[in-house]
Protein backbone atom coordinates (compact mmCIF):
# COMPACT_ATOMS: atom_id res chain seq x y z
CA UNK A 1 0.00 0.00 0.00
CA UNK A 2 1.38 3.46 -0.92
CA UNK A 3 2.54 5.76 1.88
CA UNK A 4 0.04 8.35 0.63
CA UNK A 5 -2.70 6.23 2.20
CA UNK A 6 -1.16 7.03 5.59
CA UNK A 7 -1.83 10.74 5.03
CA UNK A 8 -5.44 9.99 4.13
CA UNK A 9 -5.78 7.76 7.21
CA UNK A 10 -4.41 10.54 9.46
CA UNK A 11 -6.99 12.95 8.07
CA UNK A 12 -9.67 10.32 8.61
CA UNK A 13 -8.46 9.84 12.20
CA UNK A 14 -8.89 13.53 12.93
CA UNK A 15 -12.32 13.66 11.31
CA UNK A 16 -13.48 10.56 13.18
CA UNK A 17 -12.25 11.99 16.47
CA UNK A 18 -14.03 15.32 16.11
CA UNK A 19 -17.26 13.64 14.97
CA UNK A 20 -17.60 11.37 18.00
CA UNK A 21 -15.62 13.04 20.82
CA UNK A 22 -18.33 15.65 21.34
CA UNK A 23 -20.52 12.90 22.80
CA UNK A 24 -17.95 12.29 25.53
CA UNK A 25 -17.59 15.95 26.56
CA UNK A 26 -21.18 17.08 25.99
CA UNK A 27 -21.93 17.66 29.72
CA UNK A 28 -18.81 19.81 30.10
CA UNK A 29 -19.68 21.88 27.02
CA UNK A 30 -23.27 22.33 28.19
CA UNK A 31 -22.09 23.42 31.64
CA UNK A 32 -19.59 25.95 30.33
CA UNK A 33 -22.11 27.61 28.02
CA UNK A 34 -24.99 27.33 30.49
CA UNK A 35 -27.26 25.40 28.12
CA UNK A 36 -29.23 22.21 28.58
CA UNK A 37 -27.99 18.80 27.43
CA UNK A 38 -30.65 18.65 24.65
CA UNK A 39 -29.52 22.07 23.43
CA UNK A 40 -25.89 20.98 23.53
CA UNK A 41 -26.98 17.95 21.50
CA UNK A 42 -27.43 20.33 18.57
CA UNK A 43 -23.65 20.14 18.25
CA UNK A 44 -24.09 16.49 17.22
CA UNK A 45 -27.13 17.11 15.00
CA UNK A 46 -25.57 20.17 13.38
CA UNK A 47 -22.44 18.23 12.50
CA UNK A 48 -24.40 15.36 10.94
CA UNK A 49 -26.56 17.70 8.86
CA UNK A 50 -23.45 19.63 7.83
CA UNK A 51 -21.97 16.40 6.47
CA UNK A 52 -25.12 15.57 4.50
CA UNK A 53 -25.39 19.07 3.00
CA UNK A 54 -21.67 19.79 2.68
CA UNK A 55 -20.68 16.57 0.90
CA UNK A 56 -22.28 17.35 -2.50
CA UNK A 57 -21.57 21.10 -2.31
CA UNK A 58 -17.87 20.80 -1.48
CA UNK A 59 -17.39 17.97 -3.96
CA UNK A 60 -19.06 20.01 -6.71
CA UNK A 61 -16.70 22.88 -5.97
CA UNK A 62 -13.83 20.38 -6.06
CA UNK A 63 -14.52 19.44 -9.68
CA UNK A 64 -12.73 22.64 -10.71
CA UNK A 65 -9.40 21.84 -9.01
CA UNK A 66 -7.07 18.87 -8.66
CA UNK A 67 -8.04 16.25 -6.10
CA UNK A 68 -4.89 16.76 -4.06
CA UNK A 69 -5.52 20.50 -3.80
CA UNK A 70 -9.14 19.91 -2.83
CA UNK A 71 -8.10 17.48 -0.10
CA UNK A 72 -5.77 20.17 1.26
CA UNK A 73 -8.56 22.77 1.19
CA UNK A 74 -10.86 20.38 3.04
CA UNK A 75 -8.30 19.73 5.76
CA UNK A 76 -7.84 23.49 6.07
CA UNK A 77 -11.60 23.86 6.64
CA UNK A 78 -11.42 21.09 9.22
CA UNK A 79 -8.64 22.87 11.12
CA UNK A 80 -10.50 26.20 10.98
CA UNK A 81 -13.74 24.68 12.27
CA UNK A 82 -12.09 22.95 15.21
CA UNK A 83 -10.09 26.04 16.17
CA UNK A 84 -13.32 28.05 16.13
CA UNK A 85 -14.92 25.44 18.38
CA UNK A 86 -11.94 25.56 20.74
CA UNK A 87 -12.04 29.33 21.25
CA UNK A 88 -15.78 30.01 20.85
CA UNK A 89 -16.94 32.46 23.54
CA UNK A 90 -20.64 31.65 23.03
CA UNK A 91 -22.60 28.53 22.11
CA UNK A 92 -23.64 29.87 18.70
CA UNK A 93 -20.02 30.19 17.56
CA UNK A 94 -19.27 26.70 18.88
CA UNK A 95 -22.12 25.38 16.74
CA UNK A 96 -20.81 27.32 13.75
CA UNK A 97 -17.37 25.78 14.28
CA UNK A 98 -18.90 22.31 14.28
CA UNK A 99 -20.72 23.01 11.02
CA UNK A 100 -17.58 24.42 9.36
CA UNK A 101 -15.60 21.33 10.38
CA UNK A 102 -18.38 19.04 9.12
CA UNK A 103 -18.21 20.56 5.62
CA UNK A 104 -14.89 18.75 5.13
CA UNK A 105 -16.17 15.35 6.24
CA UNK A 106 -18.15 13.95 3.31
CA UNK A 107 -16.04 15.42 0.55
CA UNK A 108 -12.78 14.30 2.20
CA UNK A 109 -13.90 10.68 2.42
CA UNK A 110 -15.56 10.83 -0.99
CA UNK A 111 -12.60 12.31 -2.85
CA UNK A 112 -10.19 10.35 -0.65
CA UNK A 113 -11.88 7.08 -1.63
CA UNK A 114 -11.36 7.87 -5.31
CA UNK A 115 -7.73 8.86 -4.72
CA UNK A 116 -7.05 5.75 -2.60
CA UNK A 117 -8.53 3.51 -5.31
CA UNK A 118 -6.36 5.15 -7.98
CA UNK A 119 -3.17 4.65 -5.98
CA UNK A 120 -3.26 0.83 -6.13
CA UNK A 121 -3.73 -2.03 -8.54
CA UNK A 122 -7.34 -2.83 -9.55
CA UNK A 123 -7.52 -5.93 -7.36
CA UNK A 124 -6.57 -3.92 -4.25
CA UNK A 125 -9.01 -1.01 -4.52
CA UNK A 126 -11.34 -2.01 -1.68
CA UNK A 127 -8.35 -2.72 0.55
CA UNK A 128 -6.97 0.76 -0.15
CA UNK A 129 -10.34 2.33 0.72
CA UNK A 130 -10.40 0.27 3.91
CA UNK A 131 -6.90 1.50 4.76
CA UNK A 132 -8.08 5.10 4.58
CA UNK A 133 -11.20 4.35 6.63
CA UNK A 134 -9.03 2.62 9.24
CA UNK A 135 -8.20 6.12 10.46
CA UNK A 136 -11.89 6.64 11.23
CA UNK A 137 -12.21 3.33 13.04
CA UNK A 138 -8.99 3.75 15.04
CA UNK A 139 -10.27 7.16 16.12
CA UNK A 140 -13.02 5.37 18.04
CA UNK A 141 -10.46 3.20 19.82
CA UNK A 142 -7.83 5.85 20.59
CA UNK A 143 -8.89 9.36 19.64
CA UNK A 144 -12.36 9.49 21.18
CA UNK A 145 -11.49 7.93 24.59
CA UNK A 146 -8.31 10.02 24.81
CA UNK A 147 -10.13 13.18 23.75
CA UNK A 148 -12.86 12.50 26.31
CA UNK A 149 -10.27 11.98 29.05
CA UNK A 150 -8.46 15.19 28.13
CA UNK A 151 -11.74 17.09 27.95
CA UNK A 152 -12.84 15.90 31.37
CA UNK A 153 -9.47 16.64 33.00
CA UNK A 154 -7.98 19.62 31.14
CA UNK A 155 -11.09 21.07 29.55
CA UNK A 156 -13.01 20.39 26.33
CA UNK A 157 -11.35 23.37 24.61
CA UNK A 158 -8.01 21.57 24.87
CA UNK A 159 -9.61 18.56 23.19
CA UNK A 160 -10.73 20.56 20.17
CA UNK A 161 -7.39 22.36 19.96
CA UNK A 162 -5.73 18.94 19.87
CA UNK A 163 -8.08 17.79 17.11
CA UNK A 164 -7.19 20.92 15.13
CA UNK A 165 -3.50 19.97 15.52
CA UNK A 166 -4.32 16.53 14.09
CA UNK A 167 -5.85 18.32 11.13
CA UNK A 168 -2.63 20.26 10.57
CA UNK A 169 -0.67 16.99 10.54
CA UNK A 170 -3.16 15.54 8.07
CA UNK A 171 -2.88 18.62 5.86
CA UNK A 172 0.92 18.43 5.82
CA UNK A 173 0.72 14.69 5.12
CA UNK A 174 -1.53 15.22 2.10
CA UNK A 175 0.74 18.00 0.82
CA UNK A 176 3.86 15.85 1.21
CA UNK A 177 2.74 12.30 0.41
CA UNK A 178 -0.28 12.38 -1.92
CA UNK A 179 0.87 12.62 -5.54
CA UNK A 180 -0.43 15.38 -7.76
CA UNK A 181 -3.54 14.09 -9.51
CA UNK A 182 -4.88 16.63 -12.02
CA UNK A 183 -8.58 17.11 -12.52
CA UNK A 184 -9.63 14.51 -15.12
CA UNK A 185 -10.18 15.96 -18.54
CA UNK A 186 -13.73 15.98 -19.80
CA UNK A 187 -15.32 15.40 -16.38
CA UNK A 188 -17.60 18.20 -15.24
CA UNK A 189 -20.33 18.60 -12.66
CA UNK A 190 -23.02 17.48 -15.10
CA UNK A 191 -21.11 14.22 -15.65
CA UNK A 192 -20.91 13.70 -11.89
CA UNK A 193 -24.65 14.35 -11.53
CA UNK A 194 -25.40 11.87 -14.30
CA UNK A 195 -24.28 9.04 -12.00
CA UNK A 196 -27.45 9.53 -9.97
CA UNK A 197 -29.53 8.37 -12.94
CA UNK A 198 -28.07 4.90 -12.38
CA UNK A 199 -30.48 2.87 -10.25
CA UNK A 200 -27.57 0.78 -8.96
CA UNK A 201 -25.91 3.88 -7.50
CA UNK A 202 -29.14 4.83 -5.76
CA UNK A 203 -29.60 1.29 -4.44
CA UNK A 204 -26.05 1.27 -3.05
CA UNK A 205 -26.71 4.55 -1.25
CA UNK A 206 -30.00 3.24 0.13
CA UNK A 207 -28.09 0.20 1.42
CA UNK A 208 -25.67 2.59 3.12
CA UNK A 209 -28.48 4.52 4.85
CA UNK A 210 -30.25 1.39 6.11
CA UNK A 211 -27.20 -0.76 6.85
CA UNK A 212 -25.22 1.78 8.82
CA UNK A 213 -28.42 3.13 10.30
CA UNK A 214 -28.86 -0.30 11.86
CA UNK A 215 -25.58 0.15 13.72
CA UNK A 216 -26.38 3.57 15.13
CA UNK A 217 -29.90 2.67 16.16
CA UNK A 218 -28.29 0.61 18.92
CA UNK A 219 -25.06 2.53 19.56
CA UNK A 220 -26.73 5.94 19.96
CA UNK A 221 -28.49 4.66 23.08
CA UNK A 222 -25.72 2.37 24.29
CA UNK A 223 -25.08 4.33 27.51
CA UNK A 224 -28.61 4.12 28.99
CA UNK A 225 -28.99 0.56 27.73
CA UNK A 226 -25.78 -0.63 29.39
CA UNK A 227 -26.36 1.21 32.67
CA UNK A 228 -30.11 0.71 33.11
CA UNK A 229 -30.57 -2.73 31.53
CA UNK A 230 -27.21 -4.52 31.71
CA UNK A 231 -26.13 -3.03 35.03
CA UNK A 232 -22.76 -1.55 34.06
CA UNK A 233 -21.44 1.46 35.98
CA UNK A 234 -21.37 4.80 34.16
CA UNK A 235 -17.57 4.64 34.10
CA UNK A 236 -17.69 1.40 32.10
CA UNK A 237 -19.40 2.96 29.09
CA UNK A 238 -16.12 4.41 27.76
CA UNK A 239 -14.49 0.97 27.68
CA UNK A 240 -17.55 -0.58 26.09
CA UNK A 241 -17.22 2.01 23.33
CA UNK A 242 -13.56 1.03 22.99
CA UNK A 243 -14.77 -2.55 22.37
CA UNK A 244 -17.11 -1.17 19.74
CA UNK A 245 -14.19 0.69 18.17
CA UNK A 246 -12.00 -2.42 18.14
CA UNK A 247 -14.80 -4.26 16.38
CA UNK A 248 -14.97 -1.43 13.85
CA UNK A 249 -11.23 -1.70 13.12
CA UNK A 250 -11.39 -5.45 12.55
CA UNK A 251 -14.59 -5.33 10.52
CA UNK A 252 -13.31 -2.54 8.30
CA UNK A 253 -10.12 -4.45 7.44
CA UNK A 254 -11.96 -7.73 6.86
CA UNK A 255 -14.57 -5.99 4.74
CA UNK A 256 -11.88 -4.39 2.61
CA UNK A 257 -10.03 -7.66 2.16
CA UNK A 258 -12.99 -9.78 1.11
CA UNK A 259 -14.75 -7.07 -0.90
CA UNK A 260 -11.85 -7.26 -3.36
CA UNK A 261 -12.58 -10.98 -3.78
CA UNK A 262 -16.37 -11.22 -3.62
CA UNK A 263 -18.09 -7.90 -3.07
CA UNK A 264 -21.76 -8.83 -3.02
CA UNK A 265 -21.33 -12.00 -0.92
CA UNK A 266 -19.40 -9.84 1.56
CA UNK A 267 -22.39 -7.51 1.75
CA UNK A 268 -24.81 -10.42 2.15
CA UNK A 269 -22.75 -11.84 5.00
CA UNK A 270 -22.15 -8.58 6.86
CA UNK A 271 -25.68 -7.21 6.52
CA UNK A 272 -27.32 -10.53 7.33
CA UNK A 273 -25.04 -11.07 10.31
CA UNK A 274 -25.68 -7.52 11.52
CA UNK A 275 -29.45 -7.99 11.41
CA UNK A 276 -29.19 -11.22 13.43
CA UNK A 277 -26.78 -9.80 16.02
CA UNK A 278 -28.89 -6.68 16.54
CA UNK A 279 -31.99 -8.79 17.07
CA UNK A 280 -30.10 -10.94 19.59
CA UNK A 281 -28.89 -7.78 21.36
CA UNK A 282 -32.33 -7.41 22.92
CA UNK A 283 -31.55 -10.64 24.81
CA UNK A 284 -27.78 -10.37 25.33
CA UNK A 285 -28.18 -6.85 26.75
CA UNK A 286 -29.28 -8.48 30.00
CA UNK A 287 -25.89 -10.17 30.54
CA UNK A 288 -22.65 -8.19 30.97
CA UNK A 289 -20.34 -10.61 29.15
CA UNK A 290 -22.73 -11.30 26.29
CA UNK A 291 -23.51 -7.59 25.96
CA UNK A 292 -19.81 -6.72 25.65
CA UNK A 293 -19.30 -9.41 23.00
CA UNK A 294 -22.37 -8.20 21.10
CA UNK A 295 -21.17 -4.60 21.09
CA UNK A 296 -17.88 -5.68 19.50
CA UNK A 297 -19.77 -7.76 16.91
CA UNK A 298 -22.05 -4.84 16.02
CA UNK A 299 -18.97 -2.70 15.38
CA UNK A 300 -17.28 -5.43 13.32
CA UNK A 301 -20.28 -6.35 11.18
CA UNK A 302 -21.35 -2.73 10.77
CA UNK A 303 -17.97 -1.55 9.49
CA UNK A 304 -17.45 -4.66 7.40
CA UNK A 305 -20.09 -3.08 5.14
CA UNK A 306 -18.21 0.21 4.66
CA UNK A 307 -15.48 -0.74 2.10
CA UNK A 308 -17.81 -2.86 -0.07
CA UNK A 309 -20.57 -0.23 -0.03
CA UNK A 310 -18.15 2.56 -0.89
CA UNK A 311 -16.52 0.48 -3.62
CA UNK A 312 -19.96 -0.50 -4.94
CA UNK A 313 -20.75 3.17 -5.48
CA UNK A 314 -17.36 3.79 -7.14
CA UNK A 315 -17.88 0.82 -9.48
CA UNK A 316 -21.43 1.70 -10.44
CA UNK A 317 -20.65 5.42 -10.90
CA UNK A 318 -17.63 4.65 -13.10
CA UNK A 319 -16.55 7.57 -15.23
CA UNK A 320 -17.71 10.17 -12.69
CA UNK A 321 -17.48 8.66 -9.20
CA UNK A 322 -16.34 11.58 -7.04
CA UNK A 323 -19.69 13.22 -6.27
CA UNK A 324 -21.45 9.88 -5.82
CA UNK A 325 -18.70 8.72 -3.46
CA UNK A 326 -19.01 11.87 -1.34
CA UNK A 327 -22.81 11.74 -1.26
CA UNK A 328 -22.55 8.14 -0.08
CA UNK A 329 -20.57 9.40 2.92
CA UNK A 330 -23.45 11.75 3.58
CA UNK A 331 -25.72 8.70 3.36
CA UNK A 332 -23.87 7.15 6.30
CA UNK A 333 -24.64 10.25 8.37
CA UNK A 334 -28.23 10.32 7.13
CA UNK A 335 -28.55 6.75 8.36
CA UNK A 336 -27.14 7.84 11.72
CA UNK A 337 -29.69 10.64 12.06
CA UNK A 338 -32.61 8.48 10.88
CA UNK A 339 -31.83 5.59 13.20
CA UNK A 340 -31.24 7.83 16.22
CA UNK A 341 -34.62 9.46 15.61
CA UNK A 342 -36.42 6.12 15.22
CA UNK A 343 -34.65 4.73 18.29
CA UNK A 344 -35.78 7.73 20.30
CA UNK A 345 -39.37 7.20 19.16
CA UNK A 346 -39.54 3.59 20.39
CA UNK A 347 -37.92 4.52 23.71
CA UNK A 348 -40.34 7.44 24.17
CA UNK A 349 -43.15 5.02 23.33
CA UNK A 350 -42.33 3.04 26.47
CA UNK A 351 -40.78 0.01 24.73
CA UNK A 352 -37.57 0.19 26.76
CA UNK A 353 -33.89 0.88 26.13
CA UNK A 354 -33.40 -2.36 24.17
CA UNK A 355 -36.11 -1.48 21.64
CA UNK A 356 -33.71 0.44 19.34
CA UNK A 357 -31.95 -2.89 18.72
CA UNK A 358 -35.07 -4.16 16.97
CA UNK A 359 -35.15 -0.96 14.92
CA UNK A 360 -31.54 -1.57 13.91
CA UNK A 361 -32.25 -5.20 13.02
CA UNK A 362 -35.12 -4.18 10.73
CA UNK A 363 -33.00 -1.51 9.04
CA UNK A 364 -30.11 -3.94 8.45
CA UNK A 365 -32.51 -6.54 7.09
CA UNK A 366 -33.90 -3.91 4.73
CA UNK A 367 -30.39 -3.20 3.47
CA UNK A 368 -29.88 -6.93 2.86
CA UNK A 369 -33.08 -7.06 0.79
CA UNK A 370 -31.86 -4.11 -1.30
CA UNK A 371 -28.52 -5.87 -1.88
CA UNK A 372 -30.39 -8.90 -3.21
CA UNK A 373 -32.56 -6.69 -5.42
CA UNK A 374 -29.44 -4.97 -6.77
CA UNK A 375 -27.86 -8.30 -7.73
CA UNK A 376 -31.09 -9.55 -9.26
CA UNK A 377 -31.32 -6.46 -11.46
CA UNK A 378 -27.74 -6.99 -12.63
CA UNK A 379 -28.41 -10.62 -13.47
CA UNK A 380 -31.55 -9.65 -15.36
CA UNK A 381 -29.51 -7.11 -17.33
CA UNK A 382 -26.99 -9.82 -18.16
CA UNK A 383 -24.10 -8.21 -16.30
CA UNK A 384 -21.38 -10.87 -15.77
CA UNK A 385 -20.05 -11.34 -12.29
CA UNK A 386 -23.03 -9.56 -10.69
CA UNK A 387 -22.83 -11.70 -7.57
CA UNK A 388 -19.16 -12.60 -7.39
CA UNK A 389 -16.80 -9.78 -8.33
CA UNK A 390 -13.69 -11.87 -8.07
CA UNK A 391 -10.22 -11.68 -9.50
CA UNK A 392 -8.40 -9.24 -11.63
CA UNK A 393 -10.67 -9.66 -14.64
CA UNK A 394 -13.75 -8.62 -12.68
CA UNK A 395 -11.83 -5.77 -11.12
CA UNK A 396 -10.75 -4.57 -14.53
CA UNK A 397 -14.36 -4.67 -15.63
CA UNK A 398 -15.53 -2.53 -12.71
CA UNK A 399 -12.39 -0.45 -12.24
CA UNK A 400 -12.88 3.27 -11.75
CA UNK A 401 -11.66 5.47 -14.59
CA UNK A 402 -12.60 8.99 -13.45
Amino acid sequence: MPLALLALAIGAFGIGTTEFVIMGVLPEVAGDFGVSIPTAGLLVTGYALGVVIGAPIMTALGTKVSRKRMLMVLMGLFVLGNLLSAVAPVFGLMLLGRVVASLAHGAFFGIGSVVAAELVAPEKKAGAIAMMFSGLTIANVVGVPLGTLVGQSAGWRVTFAGVAALGVIGLLGVAKLVPEMPKPEGVHLRHELAAFKNVQVLLAMAMTVLGFGGVFAAITYIAPMMTHVTGFADSSVTWLLVLFGLGMVGGNLIGGRFADRALMPMLYTSLGGLAVVLALFTVTAHNKILAAITIALVGALGFATVPPLQKRVLDQAHGAPTLASAVNIGAFNLGNALSAWLGGIVIAGGLGYTAPNWVGAVLAAGALVLAMVSSALERRAGVPGAVLTEGASAERRTAVHP
